[in-house]
C-alpha cells in the first residue's frame, strides 16, 4: 500500500466521522458550522456524481467567514442535514424566499427593529425578484424560472455592502451575467465600461446592475425599463443627466414618456466608448447618423445641438449661459418692477378709499331706475373677440407648454395623460400658437391699413396712438409721486402708460416666443441654416420668455385692469365694450373733455348692457381669471419645485 494516496473526498469523509465522534450526537438544528467546515472547508473536497465526474464541494472558509451568512449555521439553509456525516444528497433544497421570510417574522415578533428594517431590505428585493423576468418561467422550460437567487448569487459569498471583498466581488458580476447573455457580454467587454471592470479593475466601472438594477430587472424593450435605464445612467454621471433632462428629449422622459432619445439611443448601451474615441456613436464624424436614427431628415446643424449645455458653465457653453442670465435679468426686472407698481397703486388707492377722498364707484346697479346710468362705448366688438381670442389662445399656451417646461412638477403628467400624452399636447399647442400668431398679425395689419389711409394727417404722438410719449413719462412719474403722497394723481388722455405698456409688450412676446417656437418647429429648416446650439438658446428665450408673459398676465395686467381697489374683483369692459360715463370721466379726464369740447361725446353714449350680456360677460370674466390663477399657481409650483432641486 505504500505510495497509495486517498482521494479528498474519502479523506474527509473520515474526518467528518472522526470529528462527529468526539463531538458526540448532535440536534439537527445544532450542527455548528465549524463541524460542516471541516470537511467543506478542505481544499479540493469533492464527492463524484453518477457520470464519476468529481463535484466540487468546497467551500472558502475565510471567504465564507466574510459573508453575510459567515454567522449562520449552515443547517439553517440545507435543512435536509438531520446528523453528520450525512447521507449522499441527491437534490439540494434551498429556499432563499423561505429563509429570509422566516428570519423576518421572528425579528418582527422578537422586536428586534434594526434586524427587522435589515430583513425587511432582503424582502423589498425578493419582492422586486418575483415580479421581475428572471423570476417567470423559462421560455425552454416552463418548469423552472429564467434564474434564480443562486443563478446570481453564491450564497456562500454574499458580501455585506461597502466591504472591500464585496467590491473585488461586484467586478465579477458581468461574467455572472454573461453565463445567460452570452452575446452581451461579449459586447460589453468591448466598451469604455468593459475595459474598465474586466481589465483595469476599475470598482467605479458601471457593470450589468448599475444599468440594468439587480432584483427587479425586466425587458428593455419597455418604457419602464428604458426610463429606469436612463435614470441609472445619472448614478455615475449625474450632471450630464441633469443637462440631459432640461432638453425636451429629457423632459419628455420626465413625463414618463420613453419615445424620445435616451442616453443609450445616442451613446450605445454595451458597446459604448468614449466621447473622443471614434467608434463612439457621439464622435463628431458619426454623431449625424446617430441623430438619424430617428431625425432621418437631419442636416448638418444637427450635430451641434448642446444635449449636455448647462446654464451656470460660460465656459463650455458661452451662448446658453448668456441667454440664461439674459432672461432671468429680463424676467426679474420686469416682474419686480411692477409688481412693485402694482403694490404701491394699491396701498395709495386703499389708503385714499379709507380716507373718503376718492369718488365712490359708478354702477349700473347702484344707479336710480328713474335716471339710468349713461355708459360710454369704449371697445368696439371686433376688439373685444380679437381679445377673447387671444386670450384663451394664451391660457391654452401656458396650459399646454407649461406641463413640458416643469416636466418634473407632480401636475404635469396629470395633465399630459389627459391630453394624451406629449405628442398630442404639441399638437394642440401649435394650433393655438397658429391662432395666437394669425389674430397678432391680422391686427397689424388692420392697424397698418388704418394707418395708412391717413398716413399723411396721422398724429403719431397723438392722443389716438398708441406710441409712447413724452407726456406717458411724465405720468409714470407723477404715479410714483402720487404713490407716496408727493402730488396729485396724473390726469390721462385716452391711453395711460400701462394701457400702452400692455399693448407693446405682445409685439416682443410675440417675436422671442413665436420666432424662437418657429424655429424648434422647423428644426429641420432651421438646423439647414443654423448651428444646432441655437436650439439651446431658442428653448430658453422660448420659456422664460412664456414664463414672464404668463407672470405678467396673471398678476401685473389682472391688477390694472380688475383688482385695484377702484375696480375689484372685475371689470367688465374688455367683455361687454362700455363703461359708466362718470367712471370713463374720471380714468380718462383729458379724453373726455377732448369729446366734450368737440361735441362728440354724444356719439359714443349708448345704454346699459343687457342683463343677459352683463351676466354673461361676468361669468366669462371670472373663469379667465379663475384660469389664469390657476396656471399661475401651477408654474409657481413648477419654479419653486426646480428652485429647490426637486
Amino acid at each position: 500500500m505504500r505510495g497509495f494516496k486517498p482521494p479528498t473526498w474519502l479523506v474527509a469523509t473520515v474526518l467528518c466521522v472522526a470529528m462527529a465522534g468526539a463531538c458526540g450526537a448532535q440536534e439537527p438544528a445544532k450542527i455548528p458550522a465549524e463541524t460542516c467546515l471541516g470537511c467543506h472547508g478542505i481544499e479540493g473536497f469533492g464527492v463524484p456524481d453518477e457520470n464519476g465526474k468529481m463535484r466540487d464541494l468546497h467551500i472558502d472558509k475565510d471567504k465564507f467567514l466574510q459573508s453575510v451568512h459567515g454567522n449562520r449555521d449552515c443547517v439553517e439553509c440545507h435543512k435536509q442535514i438531520k446528523e453528520v456525516p450525512h447521507p449522499k444528497l441527491e437534490t439540494i433544497r434551498v429556499s432563499c424566499v423561505e429563509c429570509h421570510q422566516d428570519l423576518w417574522n421572528e425579528a418582527k415578533i422578537d422586536g428586534n427593529k434594526a434586524q427587522e428594517t435589515k430583513l425587511g431590505m432582503v424582502v423589498g428585493k425578493i419582492d422586486q425578484y418575483m415580479k421581475s423576468l428572471h423570476a417567470r418561467p423559462s421560455m425552454e422550460d416552463q418548469s423552472q424560472t429564467n434564474a434564480t437567487c443562486y443563478n446570481c448569487h453564491d450564497p456562500h459569498y454574499v458580501y455585506p455592502v461597502g466591504s472591500p471583498i464585496r467590491a473585488q466581488w461586484l467586478l465579477n458580476i458581468p461574467n455572472v451575467c454573461g453565463k445567460c447573455h452570452t452575446a452581451e457580454l461579449e459586447l460589453y467587454k468591448t466598451s469604455v465600461h468593459g475595459t474598465e471592470a474586466m481589465q483595469n479593475h476599475n470598482p467605479r466601472a458601471a457593470i450589468c446592475v448599475d444599468c440594468h438594477t439587480a432584483h427587479d430587472i425586466d425587458s428593455p424593450q419597455l418604457d419602464t425599463i428604458k426610463l429606469g435605464i436612463t435614470q441609472n445612467c445619472g448614478g455615475c454621471h449625474k450632471e450630464n443627466l441633469e443637462s440631459y433632462l432640461e432638453t425636451y428629449h429629457g423632459q419628455v422622459n420626465k413625463l414618463g414618456y420613453a419615445y424620445t432619445a435616451k442616453c443609450f439611443d445616442c451613446h450605445g448601451s454595451h458597446t459604448i466608448q468614449r466621447v473622443d474615441d471614434p467608434r463612439s456613436m457621439v464622435y463628431p464624424d458619426n454623431r449625424l447618423q446617430t441623430c438619424r436614427q430617428c431625425h432621418a431628415n437631419a442636416t448638418a446643424g444637427f450635430v451641434t445641438f448642446q444635449p449636455h449645455a448647462t446654464t451656470h458653465d460660460f465656459a463650455r457653453y458661452p451662448y446658453t449661459w448668456l441667454a440664461s442670465k439674459f432672461m432671468t435679468l429680463l424676467l426679474a426686472g420686469t416682474l419686480s418692477f411692477f409688481w412693485l407698481h402694482s403694490a404701491l397703486w394699491y396701498y395709495r388707492e386703499l389708503r385714499e378709499h379709507q380716507q373718503h377722498k376718492n369718488i365712490p364707484h359708478v354702477r349700473a346697479e347702484a344707479a336710480s331706475k328713474s335716471e339710468p346710468t349713461v355708459y360710454y362705448r369704449r371697445w368696439p366688438a371686433m376688439w373685444r373677440i380679437a381679445h377673447l381670442a387671444f386670450a384663451l389662445s394664451v391660457i391654452m399656451l401656458v396650459f399646454t407648454g407649461m406641463t413640458l417646461f416643469y416636466a418634473d412638477s407632480f401636475w404635469a403628467p396629470v395633465v399630459q395623460g389627459a391630453f394624451g400624452g406629449p405628442r398630442v399636447t404639441g399638437t394642440v399647442h401649435r394650433i393655438f400658437a397658429v391662432a395666437f400668431v394669425a389674430i397678432f398679425l391680422a391686427h397689424l395689419v388692420y392697424v397698418t391699413t388704418r394707418i395708412a389711409r391717413s398716413w399723411r394727417t396721422f398724429d403719431w404722438f397723438g392722443p389716438d396712438s398708441f406710441i409712447p410719449n413724452l407726456k406717458d413719462l411724465q405720468d409714470a412719474l407723477g404715479m410714483f409721486k402720487w404713490f407716496f403722497g408727493l402730488g396729485s394723481r396724473p390726469r390721462f388722455d385716452r391711453w395711460s402708460y400701462w394701457e400702452k405698456f400692455d399693448y407693446w409688450a405682445p409685439f416682443w412676446g410675440v417675436t422671442i416666443i413665436g420666432v424662437s417656437g418657429a424655429m424648434m418647429w422647423a428644426k429641420y429648416y432651421t438646423a439647414a441654416l443654423l448651428p444646432g446650439w441655437v436650439f439651446n438658446i431658442a428653448m430658453i428665450f422660448h420659456g422664460e420668455e412664456a414664463v414672464l408673459a404668463a407672470g405678467f398676465l396673471f398678476t401685473v395686467h389682472f391688477f390694472n385692469n380688475h383688482w385695484r381697489p377702484e375696480n375689484f374683483p372685475l371689470d367688465t369692459l374688455m367683455f361687454t365694450g362700455v363703461v359708466p360715463l362718470e367712471k370713463f370721466r374720471r380714468e380718462h379726464p383729458l379724453d373726455y373733455d377732448r369729446l366734450v369740447a368737440a361735441g362728440e361725446l354724444k356719439n359714443y353714449l349708448v345704454d346699459a348692457p343687457s342683463r343677459p350680456m352683463s351676466i354673461g360677460s361676468k361669468i366669462l370674466g371670472f373663469a379667465l381669471m379663475a384660469a389664469g390663477l390657476i396656471l399661475l399657481i401651477m408654474i409657481l409650483i413648477g419654479f419653486t419645485n426646480r428652485l429647490m432641486g426637486g
